[in-house]
């Protein structure tokens, strides 16, 4: 697997996938803060001086490095930030990526998450060389586990798990790189 310090941004038909800025901070707070959001994604905290915090983190790593990596969801037409999408490589796992997704309410629906994510696999088996591109995901959230099989990660596992706020069940979803 590689890394890729020279990251620039990757873009769709509609999107700009970049790099997490601080400056983005009060806004992926506020989506992330809201209580349909903020059950089903892995962040314990979402107030903007942690969210700043973890985005200053991340921008010392290259994608690739061990750690997350962040990257903000801009629209093209009329800029603003709707969401955005992460990838880790597993350290205990060579050659295995774990990436999630999460999008405003308010930009919600609107397939925002499927292209970013789309654009997100491509670079991470292209770009990255990684060997399995994995997701996880509450088995409740319809729409995340919708995402996932619309850009070719299937359900592999599912699961029950504990954690500090009880009992849930989740899935685990994987694309392989195709030979």
């Amino acid at each position: 697997m590689r890394t890729d310090p020279g990251f620039r941004e990757l873009r769709t038909d509609r999107l700009l996938l970049r790099r997490s800025l601080p400056e983005d901070a009060e806004a992926i707070s506020a989506y992330r803060s809201d209580p349909d959001v903020h059950q089903h994604q892995g962040w314990s905290r979402t107030d903007p001086d942690h969210v700043r915090a973890e985005i200053e983190a991340m921008l010392r790593r290259a994608p690739g490095e061990p750690g997350w990596v962040q990257f903000t969801l801009e629209t093209l037409e009329d800029p603003h930030l709707v969401g955005d999408v992460g990838l880790c490589p597993r350290a205990d796992e060579p050659g295995v990526v774990m990436v999630g997704y999460t999008i405003a309410p308010a930009e919600q629906r609107k397939g925002y998450a499927t292209e970013a994510m789309t654009a997100l696999v491509d670079y991470v088996l292209d770009t990255l060389d990684a060997d399995v591109v994995r997701a996880y995901a509450d088995a409740e959230n319809v729409a995340s586990v919708r995402v996932a099989d619309n850009v070719g990660l299937e359900v592999v596992e599912r699961f029950e798990a504990t954690d500090e706020d009880g009992t849930w069940h989740g899935v685990r979803m994987e694309r392989h790189r195709q030979p």
